[in-house]
């Protein structure tokens, strides 16, 4: 019993490896309503990079993003390009422990062309629930993170006390946008 558990595991960890992956070739057929697969595909992108977060594998968390992808975190200065999320998150992956987000619930939406779509989820984390929400592409036949957004959930009814915290910070924060674009940026 235990030697399967362990093929299973080293099976699991296999596929797991791959999914982020560029895969090569050329791209399949277009279909304007992504089927089944479209979402298990998306489902799996996602498990994988949650999954390589929890176990600090660097490259299978950022092979998720596409190149050209960015991350907007937390904090209103979190927003970076893909490398600047790489070069900020490293030491983190380099202590053997990044972050565990675990999904419990999960949208997804797809346009027209079923080469792009949407998602978010409710995730249980260190920091207690957040909402992971982004937007996906379809690049060589393989989906990829474009955009990344993480939010912290905040119940209605204690709104004015996280306001009040934040307060002195995003004040000063808010005066140097406002000197550097302007009122209506």
């Amino acid at each position: 019993m235990k030697k399967h558990l362990r093929l299973f595991g080293s099976a699991i960890l296999l596929l797991l490896s791959g999914a982020c992956t560029q895969q090569s070739g050329t791209s399949a057929e277009h279909t304007p309503i992504p089927n089944t697969n479209e979402r298990s595909q998306i489902i799996y992108l996602l498990d994988s990079f949650n999954n390589a977060a929890a176990s600090a594998d660097f490259e299978q968390y950022f092979n998720c993003f596409a190149e050209e992808a960015v991350f907007i975190g937390t904090d209103a200065t979190e927003y970076w390009t893909k490398e600047q999320f790489m070069i900020w998150a490293k030491p983190y992956f380099d202590q053997g422990k990044a972050w565990s987000f675990q999904p419990m619930e999960r949208h997804i939406y797809f346009d027209q062309t079923g080469n792009t779509a949407w998602f978010d989820e409710l995730l249980n984390t260190q920091m207690s629930l957040c909402r992971g929400s982004g937007v996906l592409i379809k690049q060589n036949n393989v989906w990829k993170i474009q955009q990344y957004v993480l939010s912290m959930t905040i119940p209605n009814n204690k709104t004015k006390e996280v306001v009040s915290l934040k307060g002195a910070f995003e004040e000063a924060l808010i005066n140097e946008l406002v000197l550097k674009h302007g009122d209506n940026k």
